[in-house]
């Protein structure tokens, strides 16, 4: 399969959430984009989870990042680091994704905190920060099949329990993929 130049950071805050985090792997795997994320991006959404979900444990998610590193072999950034101390975000805590971003030439980083990354600070290193949903919405016009392929595997893939195709729909919707889910319902009956 031919990849795409073409690359994106995944933040944490869109990683956080499994059903989202999967989605965005099946897209990723898709090769129309390079999906991308650091380590300090995956040690931030699994902080954020252990925070929240008391009922999982560090080693589980471990084997989750290790599997997306895994799937997508040169998802990794490193080599970025140095480049934090000179970026300038409204939150600080935030540059080491712009820093990845820059490291890996993205175009998108995607994240639901857009506020957080002002068209100001990006537009010199030619990055846009994304919503999730105005990504996906935006890889749809680009290769819908490739977008209903990734749907699909990843319903398919959920077994416990399995999802129906409104279930799943809804889930998606859940995570703030108002227009993705709109699009992926003219597909229902392949979904």
């Amino acid at each position: 399969m031919r990849q795409s130049q073409f690359t994106a950071v995944y933040d944490a805050c869109v990683l956080y959430p499994a059903p989202l985090r999967d989605f965005l792997m099946w897209l990723g795997l898709s090769g129309r984009f390079r999906a991308r994320w650091s380590p300090q991006i995956h040690d931030e959404w699994k902080r954020n989870l252990l925070a929240n979900r008391p009922d999982l444990t560090r080693d589980q998610l471990d084997r989750t990042s290790g599997l997306m590193d895994l799937a997508i072999p040169d998802g990794l950034v490193t080599g970025h680091e140095s480049l934090i101390a000179g970026l300038t975000l409204p939150d600080i805590d935030d540059r080491h994704v712009l820093a990845a971003a820059i490291r890996c030439n993205a175009s998108v980083i995607v994240t639901f905190n857009e506020k957080d990354f002002p068209a100001t600070a990006l537009a010199p290193f030619g990055i846009e920060a994304q919503h999730p949903d105005l990504f996906v919405d935006n890889l749809f016009d680009l290769d819908q099949a490739a977008v209903v392929a990734a749907a699909q595997r990843q319903r398919a893939q959920l077994r416990n329990p399995p999802l129906d195709v409104d279930r799943y729909l809804e889930v998606l919707l859940r995570q703030g993929l108002v227009q993705t889910v709109k699009a992926l319902g003219t597909y229902r009956a392949i979904l």
